[in-house]
């Protein structure tokens, strides 16, 4: 069915990410084509694979899309469990203030940006990022959907809300429409040089140099305006699946290039709640079962696959490629979803 599965990142695939990072054309502070933050990363992430204890705190897991024939990594995400801790999450959040005079008859409905760190202590899915050349075959699914089974798999080490940031407009030459309208005014620093500081050294700088006050949206030029709450066209697909997945948008955006904060509740996220758990009863040929994602293994040991899965007494089927690329037997117990 695929040559592909996701399984938890080590250290030695940092030249893939490397390489990945270099492809993703600005505006992707989880992923910066930086080999010491990635490497950070990757440190960080391992040690939150080996953590065993089971409550929620401030951990990262990186995972990567590997081709199993050749070992090739061709895409990657990530699953933050509590964001806030090291620094401020910060965010923008749009409302809208109506004002009423009488003497002129007019109602006046003002949008406003104000900066808030709402978010906080929720988890958050991101950094996904799939190989240019891979972008078929349903792998970005893959990738996206495993991270919900990670989720349901070790549900106390996450938050009762999840999200996710999708990168926002982004014009030809790397620049934020958004970030030029409002924050590169007060920064000195074009969208670029903001969004790789971002990634290597955090967002506190936001915080020392930002205007506290709400921002009022008319005051913005109009290309600032047109992007509040738009992602990127390559993100349109991915907002879609967020929605199938019950996240939806709700004023929140970034504060560097605008994009939307998709949220959801985590037990209400489709592929967590749907996600189950069955006992491996046969191994049988492709044709036999429902198309699906299939997990198995715990922490370093997570994997995940497109699978046959059938229903049998007593447990589920599945094709002997999944079972083989999984290091599968009867009696194994996996999770497992419909595509």
């Amino acid at each position: 069915m695929t040559d592909f599965r996701v399984r938890a990142a080590r250290i030695d695939d940092l030249q893939y990410l490397y390489e990945m990072a270099k492809l993703t054309g600005g505006g992707f502070t989880n992923l910066p084509a930086d080999k010491d933050s990635l490497t950070a990363k990757l440190e960080r992430s391992a040690r939150a694979f080996d953590r065993t204890t089971e409550e929620h705190g401030n951990d990262l897991f990186v995972m990567v899309l590997e081709n199993v024939k050749t070992g090739a990594v061709r895409g990657t995400s990530q699953l933050f469990t509590m964001v806030g801790q090291s620094w401020p999450f910060y965010s923008y959040r749009l409302s809208t203030l109506s004002q009423t005079s009488k003497e002129l008859d007019r109602t006046f409905r003002a949008e406003m940006l104000t900066l808030v760190t709402d978010l906080e202590g929720a988890s958050e899915v991101g950094g996904l990022f799939l190989h240019p050349g891979e972008r078929a075959g349903g792998l970005g699914m893959l990738l996206a959907r495993s991270r919900y089974m990670f989720i349901r798999q070790h549900r106390s080490r996450f938050g009762d809300r999840l999200f996710a940031e999708l990168r926002g407009v982004i014009d030809e030459a790397g620049g934020s429409p958004f970030w030029d309208g409002l924050a590169g005014r007060f920064f000195g620093m074009g969208f670029q040089e903001a969004d790789y500081f971002n990634a290597i050294h955090g967002n506190q700088f936001i915080a020392d140099l930002m205007p506290k006050h709400p921002i009022y949206t008319a005051m913005l030029s109009e290309s600032a305006r047109a992007a509040i709450g738009i992602p990127h066209p390559s993100g349109r697909a991915a907002m879609r699946m967020l929605e199938n997945e019950n996240f939806s948008y709700d004023g929140y955006v970034d504060i560097f290039d605008g994009g939307p904060t998709m949220i959801a509740k985590t037990d209400k996220v489709t592929s967590v709640k749907n996600t189950r758990s069955d006992r491996i009863t046969a191994i049988t040929t492709p044709d036999n079962g429902l198309k699906s994602i299939i997990s198995f293994g715990q922490l370093n040991d997570f994997q995940a696959t497109y699978a046959f899965v059938g229903e049998a007494d007593g447990g589920v089927t599945i094709d002997r490629d999944a079972a083989d690329k999984m290091g599968l037997c009867v009696g194994d117990t996996i999770w497992h979803i419909p595509r």
